[in-house]
């Protein structure tokens, strides 16, 4: 288990750089468009690029989120439930959570193959952005592997305990 728990920690540490780098291009994008609107022209497609770029930040950095629970927990009913109940329904949520990411991903990922095949481009600067898309699906699997495995810690602590 400790094997697996850190593969995934590396795992989502490599995508959290990532996405900070992605985060700075998309910060100097935005900076440069600024800068260069009141200069001379803007940056043809800055908006676009953003776009890729926000979605690659985002994507790469969920799983290092769930791993950090950084994420928005709403426990306005479950802190009601009893101290025994709540690790079930811990479960629950991760089990129906890794299901919903897991299709987010492989939905997200033959979208990126559809687009790929048919050699779609991006409306503005007409160029291929199916990478991007793929970025997004690799980012929604490593959530999915997140939540699959603090499924099996649930249940690791329990035997332990």
């Amino acid at each position: 288990m400790k094997h697996i728990i850190k593969f995934n920690g590396y795992l989502n540490r490599f995508l959290a750089f990532f996405s900070g780098i992605a985060i700075l291009i998309l910060t100097t994008i935005a900076a440069g468009n600024m800068l260069l609107r009141i200069v001379y022209v803007p940056i043809n497609g800055s908006y676009e690029l953003i776009g890729f770029f926000g979605a690659v930040a985002v994507g790469f950095a969920l799983g290092y989120t769930q791993i950090r629970k950084d994420h928005i927990i709403v426990t306005i009913f479950s802190d009601r439930y009893p101290k025994k109940l709540q690790p079930f329904l811990d479960g629950i949520n991760y089990v129906i959570n890794t299901f919903f990411f897991s299709l987010v991903s492989w939905q997200t990922f033959k979208w990126g193959m559809k687009i790929q095949k048919t050699g779609e481009l991006s409306e503005t600067l007409k160029i291929i952005f199916h990478p991007f898309v793929y970025c997004l699906a690799i980012g929604f699997a490593a959530l999915s592997l997140t939540l699959f495995i603090d499924f099996l810690i649930l249940f690791y602590k329990e035997k332990k305990a």
